[in-house]
């Protein structure tokens, strides 16, 4: 019998939901009302902190159009550094001493590679020593990469494209998808000689039809051919996407002369890439001299948008779930955590700590490259921070008092339960969309979640409102990995892993509810207002 938990949108209160069966029997008229109802009450007392005030609806269109105008890490960076701006953080440069830019009370981030950021909010109170509620994620996703020379011989008429898969992707879901081509081009500018970054989108739906016909696309053999429609395919030569046509044939001889791998010298890039996709990247960024195009960082994306779906419009289904779904709620909670704090001094009535959001690249590929989790940027943060505003000096003994006083909260998506295939889920640790925020657990260590990080984040669940599921795979199964345990192993702070939950992960097209944003903001808001007050609750 399917164990029933206390309705925590009811209650205000909020527990683990172990059945995960909780806040389905309301309509989505009764949670919009109580949500207007909080709200209301909220603003009606403007002497009360306001950590929760989160109505997660009002978060469903913006992560929407988040995820279908961002399709590539470079753009999702770019996009959360002006959200950030307009709110008053400040960017810093990692070549530069913060020590005279820094002060209590400050919004800050910083980037690196273009790729990974950290945006972090000093307490107005703030000592060195005292630690940081931090919130990490990744914003890479499954994608197929240009490789460097990406021009191949034109077959049976078509032009195609050399691209390479990302973690995990190219895998089935990938074939007969439009696919965009984005990413970051380096351009040096003729007047002052120097080289710049610059982002592209092409994607055609948007625009009109004819600007692009550099809109990729892998097609699939018909089942007509029998065994070879079949599998296993090859993602070298079967798996190629096809960007054009093209009847002027290009023998293999001349396309691999022995000249053809040289990327230098008086060979142009541009030279080495398919001639049509360089004007179709320099018409887009109004590029008349294509050498100018000192390099690039490409990619394919599903240009399908994010869309509502379901009867009452309960799911949310779009490519890039994972991880830009808590990545996107953490930066929003930050911004919201800021705002209450210069309003009415935040949840715990004390602004002594750092308030971080960590968003890394490359966790798909394990994290190893200097903009990934086991880079050092996070560490260095916490450690300018905290000499910035140190008179004696801020060696290990503060150093080590910071990282013990800090709690991690790993922030990447995990697994909705899927109604056809309940047999592969384990009683009881099946979470559901837009119920919460799920606490994922592993016996073996692929997560950072113990009983003392569940106890707290539990109690900062219950003064933010918010309601939390759990997570963990049947015995025989292995977990996946995510940023939590090398993060906490690596500043040796307290964690948990906590994310929000989807359906069809690693698919090209991924489903979350339409709640779950907002629901995620709402949890991690909490936890950077009140985990100050709550960490005091547990004994030293």
């Amino acid at each position: 019998m399917t164990k029933k938990l206390p309705n925590a949108v009811h209650t205000s209160m909020a527990s683990l939901n172990f059945s995960s069966a909780a806040g389905q029997e309301q309509s989505r008229k009764e949670r919009r009302e109580l949500y207007e109802n909080q709200q209301s009450r909220r603003i009606s007392n403007s002497s009360a902190p306001c950590p929760s005030c989160v109505c997660p609806e009002d978060y469903t269109k913006p992560f929407m159009s988040f995820l279908t105008e961002n399709p590539t890490v470079f753009h999702t960076v770019d996009y959360f550094a002006k959200s950030l701006e307009s709110h008053g953080f400040s960017k810093l440069s990692e070549r530069e001493i913060w020590n005279d830019k820094l002060e209590k009370g400050g919004k800050y981030y910083v980037e690196r590679n273009g790729s990974s950021m950290v945006a972090f909010v000093i307490g107005k109170e703030y000592q060195p020593g005292k630690g940081a509620g931090i919130v990490a994620g990744h914003i890479d996703a499954l994608t197929a990469r240009l490789k460097p020379i990406t021009k191949l011989p034109n077959k049976a008429g078509y032009v195609q494209l050399g691209v390479a898969p990302y973690a995990g992707g190219f895998n089935s879901t990938w074939w007969d998808r439009d696919l965009g081509i984005g990413g970051r081009v380096l351009v040096k500018d003729k007047s002052s000689g120097k080289i710049q970054t610059k982002l592209v989108k092409l994607d055609w739906p948007r625009k009109t039809f004819a600007k692009y016909d550099e809109v990729a696309r892998i097609p699939t053999l018909a089942p007509h051919f029998g065994a070879p429609a079949n599998g296993p395919f090859d993602k070298e030569t079967q798996m190629v996407p096809i960007i054009g046509l093209d009847d002027s044939e290009e023998s293999d001889a001349h396309a691999q002369s022995s000249n053809a791998n040289v990327v230098s010298g008086n060979k142009s890039f541009v030279a080495t890439q398919p001639e049509r996709l360089v004007k179709a990247i320099a018409k887009e960024l109004d590029i008349e001299d294509y050498s100018d195009i000192m390099n690039w960082e490409l990619e394919l994306f599903d240009m399908q948008p994010a869309q509502l779906g379901g009867i009452d419009k309960e799911f949310i289904f779009a490519g890039r779930i994972d991880d830009k779904l808590c990545s996107f709620s953490a930066i929003e909670a930050l911004v919201a955590s800021s705002s209450h704090a210069a309003k009415d001094g935040g949840g715990s009535g004390t602004d002594a700590t750092i308030k971080i959001v960590a968003l890394f690249d490359d966790e798909e590929i394990g994290s190893l490259l200097r903009q990934g989790a086991h880079g050092d940027l996070l560490p260095t943060v916490i450690e300018r921070v905290g000499e910035a505003f140190s008179t004696d000096g801020f060696g290990a003994n503060l150093l080590s008092q910071t990282y013990a006083n800090s709690f991690l909260i790993s922030s990447d998506v995990t697994h909705a339960v899927n109604p056809n295939f309940l047999g592969a889920y384990l009683k009881n640790h099946a979470p559901r969309l837009n119920v919460g925020v799920s606490i994922q657990a592993d016996p073996n260590g692929h997560t950072t979640t113990d009983a003392v990080s569940t106890a707290l984040l539990m109690r900062i669940a219950e003064k933010a409102g918010s309601q939390l599921q759990v997570f963990q795979i049947r015995n025989g199964t292995r977990s996946g990995g995510t940023v939590g345990p090398m993060l906490s192993s690596k500043l040796g702070v307290r964690a948990i892993d906590a994310g929000l939950p989807q359906l069809s992960m690693h698919s090209i097209r991924a489903t979350t509810g339409s709640l779950d944003p907002g629901l995620g903001v709402k949890l991690y808001a909490g936890f950077f207002d009140y985990f100050e007050e709550v960490d005091k609750e547990f004994v030293q």
